[in-house]
Protein backbone atom coordinates (compact mmCIF):
# COMPACT_ATOMS: atom_id res chain seq x y z
CA UNK A 1 0.00 0.00 0.00
CA UNK A 2 1.29 3.65 -1.37
CA UNK A 3 -0.79 5.53 1.09
CA UNK A 4 -4.71 6.63 1.37
CA UNK A 5 -4.25 10.13 0.34
CA UNK A 6 -2.69 12.53 -2.31
CA UNK A 7 -1.50 16.00 -2.85
CA UNK A 8 -3.31 17.90 -5.54
CA UNK A 9 -1.08 18.44 -8.66
CA UNK A 10 1.90 16.24 -9.77
CA UNK A 11 1.49 13.81 -7.46
CA UNK A 12 5.15 13.27 -6.79
CA UNK A 13 5.84 12.51 -3.72
CA UNK A 14 9.63 10.90 -2.20
CA UNK A 15 10.22 9.95 1.47
CA UNK A 16 13.51 10.31 3.29
CA UNK A 17 14.12 7.67 6.07
CA UNK A 18 17.42 9.12 7.22
CA UNK A 19 19.64 11.33 9.83
CA UNK A 20 19.51 14.55 10.14
CA UNK A 21 22.26 16.61 9.80
CA UNK A 22 22.57 19.67 11.54
CA UNK A 23 25.05 21.47 9.59
CA UNK A 24 22.48 20.88 6.53
CA UNK A 25 24.52 19.24 4.40
CA UNK A 26 24.01 15.76 4.05
CA UNK A 27 21.04 13.62 5.49
CA UNK A 28 17.52 14.21 5.27
CA UNK A 29 18.03 17.87 4.72
CA UNK A 30 20.30 17.13 1.41
CA UNK A 31 17.79 14.40 0.44
CA UNK A 32 15.40 16.59 0.89
CA UNK A 33 17.00 19.62 -1.31
CA UNK A 34 17.47 17.44 -4.11
CA UNK A 35 13.93 16.06 -4.39
CA UNK A 36 12.81 20.27 -4.28
CA UNK A 37 15.36 21.12 -6.91
CA UNK A 38 14.05 17.91 -9.20
CA UNK A 39 10.19 18.68 -8.93
CA UNK A 40 9.21 16.25 -6.13
CA UNK A 41 7.77 17.05 -2.79
CA UNK A 42 9.77 15.80 0.04
CA UNK A 43 8.40 13.84 2.90
CA UNK A 44 10.58 12.56 5.81
CA UNK A 45 11.66 9.95 8.80
CA UNK A 46 14.48 10.91 11.04
CA UNK A 47 16.46 7.96 12.38
CA UNK A 48 18.94 9.70 13.94
CA UNK A 49 20.05 13.39 15.06
CA UNK A 50 23.41 14.24 14.51
CA UNK A 51 25.38 17.29 16.08
CA UNK A 52 27.77 18.01 12.79
CA UNK A 53 29.10 20.38 10.87
CA UNK A 54 31.52 20.54 7.66
CA UNK A 55 34.41 19.87 10.12
CA UNK A 56 33.05 16.36 11.28
CA UNK A 57 30.31 14.70 13.48
CA UNK A 58 30.38 15.26 17.09
CA UNK A 59 27.54 13.17 18.47
CA UNK A 60 24.74 11.02 17.61
CA UNK A 61 21.19 10.72 19.16
CA UNK A 62 19.68 7.59 18.26
CA UNK A 63 15.92 8.10 17.62
CA UNK A 64 14.02 5.05 19.05
CA UNK A 65 13.03 2.51 17.00
CA UNK A 66 9.19 2.39 17.86
CA UNK A 67 9.29 5.85 16.72
CA UNK A 68 10.60 5.79 13.87
CA UNK A 69 7.76 3.48 13.02
CA UNK A 70 5.59 6.03 13.74
CA UNK A 71 6.64 8.11 11.50
CA UNK A 72 6.25 5.62 8.66
CA UNK A 73 3.03 4.94 9.30
CA UNK A 74 1.97 8.61 9.35
CA UNK A 75 3.67 9.55 6.46
CA UNK A 76 2.46 6.00 4.38
CA UNK A 77 -0.63 6.18 5.42
CA UNK A 78 -1.50 9.89 4.24
CA UNK A 79 0.76 10.97 1.15
CA UNK A 80 0.84 8.87 -2.28
CA UNK A 81 4.53 7.88 -2.06
CA UNK A 82 6.26 7.17 -5.26
CA UNK A 83 9.74 6.30 -3.97
CA UNK A 84 11.38 5.86 -0.98
CA UNK A 85 15.22 6.41 -0.07
CA UNK A 86 16.96 5.18 2.85
CA UNK A 87 20.07 6.46 4.40
CA UNK A 88 21.52 6.51 7.48
CA UNK A 89 19.57 3.41 9.94
CA UNK A 90 22.73 3.76 12.64
CA UNK A 91 21.36 0.50 14.82
CA UNK A 92 19.95 -3.05 13.98
CA UNK A 93 17.18 -2.31 15.88
CA UNK A 94 15.99 0.62 13.23
CA UNK A 95 17.03 -1.17 10.54
CA UNK A 96 14.38 -3.92 11.99
CA UNK A 97 11.89 -1.31 12.31
CA UNK A 98 11.97 0.22 9.29
CA UNK A 99 12.28 -3.46 7.23
CA UNK A 100 9.09 -4.32 8.59
CA UNK A 101 6.82 -1.35 8.41
CA UNK A 102 8.10 -0.83 4.78
CA UNK A 103 6.58 -4.43 4.25
CA UNK A 104 3.39 -3.10 5.55
CA UNK A 105 2.98 0.51 4.35
CA UNK A 106 5.34 0.57 0.84
CA UNK A 107 5.41 -2.73 -1.19
CA UNK A 108 5.57 -2.27 -4.67
CA UNK A 109 7.89 0.69 -4.36
CA UNK A 110 11.06 1.31 -5.49
CA UNK A 111 13.26 1.15 -2.23
CA UNK A 112 16.43 3.38 -3.17
CA UNK A 113 19.21 2.38 -0.47
CA UNK A 114 21.95 4.02 0.01
CA UNK A 115 24.06 1.77 3.09
CA UNK A 116 25.57 4.89 4.65
CA UNK A 117 28.31 3.61 6.78
CA UNK A 118 31.00 6.40 7.17
CA UNK A 119 30.24 10.50 6.78
CA UNK A 120 32.52 12.21 4.44
CA UNK A 121 34.36 13.35 7.80
CA UNK A 122 35.95 9.87 8.36
CA UNK A 123 33.23 9.53 11.41
CA UNK A 124 31.06 6.33 11.40
CA UNK A 125 27.52 6.05 10.94
CA UNK A 126 26.55 2.40 11.42
CA UNK A 127 27.47 0.22 13.75
CA UNK A 128 29.30 -2.81 13.45
CA UNK A 129 26.81 -5.25 14.18
CA UNK A 130 24.45 -3.53 11.97
CA UNK A 131 25.94 -4.34 9.05
CA UNK A 132 24.41 -7.98 8.83
CA UNK A 133 21.03 -6.81 9.53
CA UNK A 134 21.29 -4.35 6.76
CA UNK A 135 22.46 -7.22 4.61
CA UNK A 136 19.87 -9.60 5.40
CA UNK A 137 16.69 -7.14 5.70
CA UNK A 138 16.76 -4.51 3.27
CA UNK A 139 19.46 -5.54 0.79
CA UNK A 140 16.42 -8.15 -0.50
CA UNK A 141 13.45 -5.42 -0.93
CA UNK A 142 16.03 -2.76 -2.77
CA UNK A 143 15.09 -1.82 -6.20
CA UNK A 144 18.38 -0.31 -6.46
CA UNK A 145 21.43 -0.05 -3.82
CA UNK A 146 24.06 2.57 -4.29
CA UNK A 147 27.01 1.75 -1.92
CA UNK A 148 30.35 3.89 -2.96
CA UNK A 149 33.78 2.11 -3.06
CA UNK A 150 33.88 1.57 0.43
CA UNK A 151 30.47 0.44 1.67
CA UNK A 152 30.62 -2.20 -1.10
CA UNK A 153 34.13 -3.18 0.38
CA UNK A 154 32.31 -3.40 3.86
CA UNK A 155 28.90 -5.43 2.48
CA UNK A 156 31.65 -8.06 0.38
CA UNK A 157 33.80 -8.56 3.73
CA UNK A 158 36.71 -7.43 0.99
CA UNK A 159 38.76 -4.69 -0.43
CA UNK A 160 38.25 -1.51 -1.92
CA UNK A 161 37.99 -1.44 -5.73
CA UNK A 162 40.89 -0.17 -7.60
CA UNK A 163 40.40 -0.71 -10.76
CA UNK A 164 36.61 -0.16 -12.79
CA UNK A 165 36.73 -4.06 -13.76
CA UNK A 166 36.43 -4.61 -10.06
CA UNK A 167 33.76 -2.26 -9.22
CA UNK A 168 32.15 -4.38 -12.05
CA UNK A 169 33.10 -7.78 -10.43
CA UNK A 170 31.83 -6.23 -6.68
CA UNK A 171 28.60 -4.49 -8.53
CA UNK A 172 27.63 -8.24 -9.74
CA UNK A 173 28.39 -10.15 -6.24
CA UNK A 174 26.35 -7.29 -4.55
CA UNK A 175 23.60 -7.82 -7.10
CA UNK A 176 23.57 -11.42 -5.82
CA UNK A 177 22.77 -10.43 -2.33
CA UNK A 178 18.95 -9.59 -3.86
CA UNK A 179 18.84 -5.79 -4.57
CA UNK A 180 17.74 -5.46 -8.32
CA UNK A 181 19.88 -2.86 -9.45
CA UNK A 182 23.55 -2.04 -8.22
CA UNK A 183 25.06 1.47 -8.64
CA UNK A 184 28.79 1.68 -8.27
CA UNK A 185 29.45 5.28 -7.10
CA UNK A 186 33.07 5.58 -8.25
CA UNK A 187 33.49 8.89 -6.71
CA UNK A 188 36.17 7.59 -4.16
CA UNK A 189 38.09 6.66 -7.14
CA UNK A 190 40.86 8.37 -9.09
CA UNK A 191 42.10 9.79 -12.62
CA UNK A 192 40.30 12.64 -14.24
CA UNK A 193 37.13 11.28 -14.79
CA UNK A 194 34.29 10.01 -12.40
CA UNK A 195 32.85 6.72 -13.21
CA UNK A 196 29.75 4.73 -11.87
CA UNK A 197 28.27 1.65 -13.15
CA UNK A 198 25.10 0.19 -12.88
CA UNK A 199 24.57 -3.37 -13.02
CA UNK A 200 20.98 -4.84 -13.49
CA UNK A 201 19.90 -7.91 -14.27
CA UNK A 202 21.01 -10.12 -17.23
CA UNK A 203 24.11 -8.25 -16.70
CA UNK A 204 22.89 -5.21 -18.31
CA UNK A 205 25.49 -2.99 -17.34
CA UNK A 206 25.28 1.41 -17.80
CA UNK A 207 28.76 3.00 -17.57
CA UNK A 208 28.13 6.46 -16.31
CA UNK A 209 31.07 8.99 -16.46
CA UNK A 210 31.41 12.92 -15.79
CA UNK A 211 34.56 15.28 -15.03
CA UNK A 212 36.02 14.82 -11.71
CA UNK A 213 35.28 17.94 -9.74
CA UNK A 214 38.69 19.59 -8.16
CA UNK A 215 36.88 20.58 -5.03
CA UNK A 216 36.62 19.89 -1.23
CA UNK A 217 33.03 20.38 -1.09
CA UNK A 218 32.03 17.12 -1.17
CA UNK A 219 29.72 16.50 2.02
CA UNK A 220 26.80 14.51 1.10
CA UNK A 221 27.29 13.33 -1.94
CA UNK A 222 26.22 10.20 -1.68
CA UNK A 223 22.70 11.21 -0.22
CA UNK A 224 22.33 13.47 -2.80
CA UNK A 225 23.18 10.89 -6.00
CA UNK A 226 20.79 8.18 -4.16
CA UNK A 227 18.55 11.01 -3.43
CA UNK A 228 18.24 11.94 -7.00
CA UNK A 229 18.00 8.77 -8.24
CA UNK A 230 14.85 8.19 -6.00
CA UNK A 231 13.52 11.42 -6.89
CA UNK A 232 13.26 10.33 -10.94
CA UNK A 233 12.17 7.59 -10.12
CA UNK A 234 9.35 9.07 -8.37
CA UNK A 235 8.67 11.42 -10.83
CA UNK A 236 8.46 7.81 -13.41
CA UNK A 237 11.55 7.50 -14.99
CA UNK A 238 13.23 4.44 -16.18
CA UNK A 239 16.06 3.31 -13.82
CA UNK A 240 18.66 4.10 -16.29
CA UNK A 241 17.04 7.30 -17.44
CA UNK A 242 16.94 8.48 -13.76
CA UNK A 243 20.37 7.49 -13.19
CA UNK A 244 21.69 9.57 -15.98
CA UNK A 245 19.72 12.15 -14.40
CA UNK A 246 21.26 11.68 -11.05
CA UNK A 247 24.65 11.69 -12.39
CA UNK A 248 24.00 15.08 -14.24
CA UNK A 249 22.87 16.68 -11.24
CA UNK A 250 25.62 15.92 -8.89
CA UNK A 251 28.18 16.80 -11.46
CA UNK A 252 26.89 20.27 -11.63
CA UNK A 253 26.17 20.43 -7.84
CA UNK A 254 29.64 19.36 -7.54
CA UNK A 255 30.85 22.38 -9.98
CA UNK A 256 29.28 24.92 -8.24
CA UNK A 257 29.67 24.39 -4.69
CA UNK A 258 32.63 26.74 -4.42
CA UNK A 259 29.82 29.95 -4.81
CA UNK A 260 27.79 28.37 -1.27
CA UNK A 261 31.55 28.98 1.18
CA UNK A 262 29.45 26.66 3.53
CA UNK A 263 31.74 26.26 6.80
CA UNK A 264 35.38 25.78 7.51
CA UNK A 265 35.79 21.99 6.62
CA UNK A 266 34.07 19.89 3.82
CA UNK A 267 31.19 22.25 2.59
CA UNK A 268 28.03 20.95 1.27
CA UNK A 269 27.49 20.33 -3.11
CA UNK A 270 25.20 23.23 -4.12
CA UNK A 271 21.50 21.88 -4.23
CA UNK A 272 19.92 25.10 -5.78
CA UNK A 273 22.81 25.88 -8.32
CA UNK A 274 20.22 26.00 -11.27
CA UNK A 275 18.13 28.99 -9.41
CA UNK A 276 20.36 30.46 -6.93
CA UNK A 277 22.78 33.30 -8.64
Amino acid sequence: MSGLGTISGSGRIAVTIAGSDSGGGAGIQADLKTFSALGVYGASVITALTAQNTRGVQAIHDVDPEFVARQIESVFTDLDVRAVKIGMLSRSAVIAAVAENLARYAAGLPLVLDPVMVATSGDRLLADDAVEALRRKLLPHAAVLTPNLPEAAVLLGEGVAGTEAAMLDQGRRLLALGPRAVLMKGGHGAGPTSVDLLVGPDDRILRLEGPRIATRNTHGTGCTLSAALAAGLARGLALPDAAREAKTYLTAALAASERLRVGHGNGPVHHFHAWWS
